[in-house]
């Protein structure tokens, strides 16, 4: 029996979200998922929204009803898997704790904007990088105020030439944690869509998207 994986789109069009979004939901039917694929944040208050096996947020700079996030965080919190990246994972709902708290992770600032950097690899023997060398990345350096109970796998420094005073600050670029009995996978690449294109930021995310599902 397929896997059930459900995508929810939404929020400021500077991040792809829909595109994003129909981007993932080839990966995940490529890998033999049965995906529900809609806008909004209505689609979190599904009654049988346990019963997905993945959830995958395409939603960014948005606002979520009280209703529909506790919905999301239990079905989490009982087995569902969630996996994401950027904005459309990363700085979804600003004025929710409860869901930064599921996921480890809030976008606070990429200074400089669009700039070349290096992703370093700091779980190497990982599923979800194994075989993925440290590599340069252009697009936005995500600063993020994280979780420490993050298994980081894979990281960036920042240097003083867009802000100074946060010269040398290593920050988690892709993690995976667990919410209650869920897997939660990030991470911070993935500006635009057209981001994919990148096989080392493509394949981390899928390889993710696969951890975090349940089963």
């Amino acid at each position: 029996m397929a896997k059930k994986a459900l995508i929810a789109w939404g929020g400021w069009e500077g991040h792809t979200p829909e595109r994003s979004a129909n981007v993932i939901r080839a990966l995940l039917q490529r890998n033999g998922f049965d995906v529900t694929l809609g806008q909004g944040t209505a689609m979190f208050a599904d009654p049988q929204l346990s019963s997905f096996d993945l959830i995958v947020p395409a939603i960014t700079m948005s606002t979520i009803e009280k209703a529909e996030l506790q919905n999301l965080t239990a079905a989490v919190r009982e087995g569902t898997g969630l996996g994401g990246f950027h904005g459309t994972m990363g700085d979804s709902f600003r004025n929710e704790p409860d869901y930064q708290f599921m996921t480890g992770g809030q976008w606070v600032a990429h200074p400089g904007n669009i700039i070349d950097y290096r992703v370093a690899i700091t779980q190497p023997d990982d599923p979800i990088t194994k075989g993925v060398g440290d590599f340069a990345y252009r697009s936005e350096q995500y600063y993020m105020h994280v979780d420490p109970s993050n298994e980081v796998l894979a990281t960036t420094t920042f240097s003083d030439a867009h802000f100074p005073g946060i010269g040398g600050v290593v920050m988690p670029v892709v993690w995976k944690r667990r919410y209650g009995a869920g897997r939660v996978f990030y991470s911070s690449l993935g500006h635009t869509a057209d981001e994919f294109a990148v096989p080392e930021m493509a394949m981390m995310v899928e390889r993710g998207l696969l951890w975090a599902a349940r089963g």
